[in-house]
C-alpha cells in the first residue's frame, strides 16, 4: 500500500504542477511561498526546516521572493537579530491563484465518479491529512 501511495502521490503532484506554470515560479519559490501564505510568517530557520534545506538556500529563495515583490523580512520587535519573512499582499494573490488552478486540476480528475467513491476518497483524505499531523516517525 505505502509503495502504491507513494506513485500516487508522484502522479498527482506532477499532474496539478503544470497548473503552476502559470505562476511564474521555480517549485522551491512556490513551496517556500505557500508556506508563508498558508502557514504564516516565518523565521530562515523554521523556513529551512519546513522546507527540508540549509539555511543558505533558503536566504537565495527569500531573496528571490523580495525581487519579486512576493515576500519581504520584517524585524521582530522585542529582538532586533531575529528577523521574520512574511508573504506579501502580491504574493498571497499569487499563490491563491495558484493553489486555485491546482485544485481545479484536481477536482477534473474527480469528473464521472460514483457519490460513493466520493466519499471514499473524502474518508481517504481525512485519513491522510490525520496521518500528517503526527510527527514522522525515527
Amino acid at each position: 500500500m505505502a509503495d502504491r501511495l507513494h506513485s500516487i502521490a508522484i502522479h498527482l503532484l506532477r499532474r496539478v504542477r503544470t497548473a503552476d506554470v502559470e505562476m511564474g515560479l521555480t517549485p522551491e519559490r512556490a513551496s517556500l511561498l505557500s508556506v508563508l501564505v498558508f502557514g504564516g510568517p516565518r523565521t530562515a530557520s523554521q523556513l529551512a526546516a519546513a522546507e527540508q534545506v540549509t539555511p543558505p538556500a533558503i536566504t537565495r529563495i527569500v531573496t528571490a521572493l523580495e525581487e519579486e515583490g512576493l515576500a519581504r523580512r520584517e524585524s521582530v520587535a522585542g529582538d532586533r537579530r531575529l528577523v521574520r519573512v512574511r508573504a506579501t499582499a502580491r504574493g498571497a494573490r499569487v499563490m491563491r491563484a495558484g493553489r486555485r488552478r491546482r485544485v481545479e486540476a484536481l477536482s477534473t480528475l474527480f469528473a464521472g465518479v460514483t457519490d460513493a467513491e466520493l466519499r471514499t476518497r473524502d474518508r481517504a483524505a481525512e485519513i491522510l491529512a490525520r496521518a500528517l499531523e503526527r510527527p514522522p516517525a525515527g
